[in-house]
């Protein structure tokens, strides 16, 4: 293994992977990737829905995830090891007056990014999904280049384009330490070696606030839990169904091959303190909460009466990361040279990552950022002060509200 490179990417998972393929993509490929577990992919990654929408309710935040989309598609014909990109189209539906009002303004701010999106009537809806009852929907905003993917074999593919390039993957290799030497990062410790490095890219994910604490950096990166639930296999369910998104009900729900994928957005969220957990450890274990789960189920009974004789087959749980103004953690450090973040990322670790990592790029290489990117940046956290008690709450309140109106 080399003892030098260029850039320490941290972090083996869908941001991480997505991150190294960018950098070598715009030119940078003398970069390690370190991962701890013993495969790539491996913590909050496999657990994602893999859920990807565009329809956003800013112009930059739809760029991005149109950036990703974009993406998606390029690697999907790659032949070998694609993201299992299926571009299904999704549904959006508004059940109260002021959610049409939300949905107009989303179709505004798609119309100037440039996203193909329209209002659809209810009969077309349930051509496109037959098994739903769309008789409450006010409004139903379709979007036709929106879709879901499979998040691990997303995280391959970008390994398998990086690996092209010249990227290395080094699994089994746990960061201990970042060293740094008068305000510049000058290394990156493991559990075997030293590499030394001009910077050192944080996707550590549940781990990111330790690897920015290594450095004497301390952010705001809360864990919170999410779970899902995946139906046995039904009559009527297939790959090709669009996704579904009912904001009202806090739910979205997708085929996974015949059977259901059913999540949502807990009002009462569960988060965890980083600082209660060292780097050598990982974030506590989460068990199925059922009560939750059946709460979902029955959020959605008015719309799909059978989900509740859909036995359940299986329950994805993780904890995706939560910032306290619900925007990504993106870019370099004015307090550490050469140490950037690409964390915090909201649920949108997987959906945005092709984006995230653009973003990462654009903070690194490009002689001015756009104001969006610069305003991703940690500087936002280590240049003013904050206190845990209150980011906790607000990263979490952020997770509990996520598909509130004005969100």
């Amino acid at each position: 293994m080399k003892q030098r490179t260029e850039i320490v990417v941290i972090g083996g998972g869908a941001v991480g992977c997505a991150v190294a393929y960018s950098l070598a993509k715009a030119g940078k490929t003398d970069v390690i990737l370190l991962e701890k577990e013993a495969h790539l992919a491996a913590a909050t990654t496999p657990q994602a829905a893999g859920l990807v929408g565009q329809v956003r309710n800013t112009v930059e935040r739809t760029k991005l995830a149109m950036w990703s989309v974009a993406t998606f598609s390029q690697l999907q014909q790659g032949g070998q090891a694609n993201p299992g990109w299926r571009q299904v189209g999704s549904l959006r539906i508004a059940l109260c007056e002021e959610r049409v009002d939300e949905f107009r303004h989303m179709k505004s701010v798609a119309d100037e990014a440039g996203l193909e999106v329209e209002f659809i009537d209810n009969d077309l809806a349930n051509e496109k999904w037959p098994m739903l009852n769309f008789s409450r929907a006010k409004a139903i905003l379709w979007c036709p280049s929106d879709g879901y993917l499979q998040p691990s074999d997303l995280t391959m593919s970008y390994v398998r384009q990086a690996r092209k390039l010249g990227v290395q993957f080094l699994t089994s290799s746990a960061v201990t330490n970042v060293d740094v030497q008068d305000g510049r990062v000058r290394a990156v410790e493991t559990d075997e070696n030293q590499i030394e490095c001009n910077a050192v890219m944080n996707a550590a994910g549940a781990h990111a606030y330790h690897i920015a604490k290594s450095v004497g950096l301390e952010l705001p990166i809360l864990p919170v839990r999410h779970e899902y639930f995946v139906t046995v296999e039904a009559n009527g369910l297939k790959p090709s169904l669009p996704v579904v998104r009912i904001p009202d009900s806090t739910l979205y729900l997708r085929a996974e091959v015949n059977a259901l994928l059913c999540g949502g957005w807990e009002p009462k969220g569960l988060s965890v303190d980083p600082t209660t957990f060292p780097l050598d450890v990982d974030p506590p274990p989460i068990d199925a909460d059922w009560d939750v789960l059946a709460t979902f189920a029955e959020q959605l009974s008015p719309e799909m009466p059978q989900v509740s004789q859909l036995g359940v087959r299986s329950v994805f749980k993780g904890w995706p990361t939560f910032t306290p103004d619900g925007r990504f953690i993106i870019g370099e450090s004015s307090r550490v040279k050469g140490f950037y973040m690409a964390g915090g990322c909201n649920a949108h670790g997987v959906s945005g990552s092709a984006g995230i990592g653009r973003h990462l790029v654009e903070s690194m290489l490009e002689p001015n950022p756009s104001a969006y990117v610069e305003s991703l940046s940690p500087d936002r956290f280590t240049e003013q002060p904050w206190d845990w008690a209150t980011a906790r709450q607000q990263a979490q309140h952020y997770y509990e509200t996520y598909y509130c109106l004005g969100h």
